[in-house]
This record gives C-alpha cells, structure tokens and sequence, in this order.
C-alpha cells in the first residue's frame, strides 16, 4: 500500500499542510487560550510546556497537520492522522482543536471531509477517540455519521490515561 498521511489537502474555505518543528510559536498562539481545552480530558494543554510534549507527539506522527483559514490566512487550528493498523485496514482522525474564534465556523466538518474523502483511498475504517467529556466533539462525531463503539483509556503522548469514546466510521458508509 502506497499510504501517506503527510500531504497537502484543501478545498476553497480550509488548507491542511504537514506540521513542521518550525511551526511550534504559530500553533502554540493558538493553543494557549485555556478556553480552547475547557472540554478536552488533558483541560492543561494551554500550559506551554504541556503544549510542547503535545507537539512533539504530533511531529512524531508524520502524519500532523496546521488547519488553515483560507480566507484570513490564519492557523485555525491542527489535526493528524495516526497509529495506522496494516491487520484492520484502519487509521485514526484525532488530537483535532481550533482556535475558539473558529468554533461554530463549519471548518472542522470541511476538514474532516479533506480527511476522510483522502484516507478512504486506503483504508477501510476510520476511528476516532473523543473525551468522555467532550460534548462539543461527540456531537461533531455524531454529525459526521460516526457511530460510538466502545468507551476506552487512552494514553495521550506523554500524558495520563483518559476515558474516551472510540467513533468510527467505515468506508462503506461514508457518503463523501
């Protein structure tokens, strides 16, 4: 399989580009607002240090991303593909945030569909882990037409086990 995770996706409103080490300063402008992991199960993120194992987790990847705003120009936010399994054919969307001036702005929906329409080429299921807590990304997964199929601990990179709900959607069903 010629699979790679690190390309340039857009459609007129959003571009995703692969992360660089260079690109930390302009993320963290982003990530620093506490606001912006108020839900998330790591709610620390926003701390610069915490922040930066979280990048090094997303460079580690190969497969992280910078969501662009195509009309301002502006780091909307970030989003990666990962831990890719040969044996079920799947990969995982995820350790997807936005700036809070993007929320409710209809990216992260157009992003998931550059995602999803791309990976499907490759394989057949995709999952996604969400906080227990997270009610703003269950209902985005719910949009999505993904269904919940498991509560599990996750082990975020460096960080503490915490109870998420595994999503996923299968290639059969995706309706691009």
């Amino acid at each position: 399989m010629n699979l790679s995770v690190q390309t340039i996706l857009e459609n007129e409103n959003v571009k995703l580009i692969p992360l660089w080490e260079d690109d930390f300063e302009r993320l963290y402008e982003v990530a620093s607002d506490p606001k912006v992991w108020e839900q998330h199960p790591n709610k620390d993120r926003y701390e610069r240090p915490i922040f930066q194992n979280f990048f090094k987790g997303a460079l580690e990847s190969k497969g992280a991303f910078l969501i662009l705003d195509k009309s301002s120009g502006e780091i909307a936010g970030s989003t990666r593909f990962y831990d890719f399994d040969e044996n079920e054919n799947s990969i995982f969307i995820g350790y997807t945030f936005y700036g809070t001036k993007f929320w409710g702005s209809k990216l992260n929906p157009q992003v998931k569909k550059l995602m999803l329409d791309y990976i499907f080429q490759f394989v057949e299921k995709v999952n996604f882990h969400v906080g227990a807590s997270n009610i703003r990304s269950q209902k985005a997964m719910e949009k999505l037409g993904a269904l919940k199929t498991k509560e599990i601990e996750v082990a975020y990179y460096g960080e503490a086990n915490r109870l998420n709900y595994q999503y996923e959607i299968l290639k059969k069903d995706w309706i691009s």
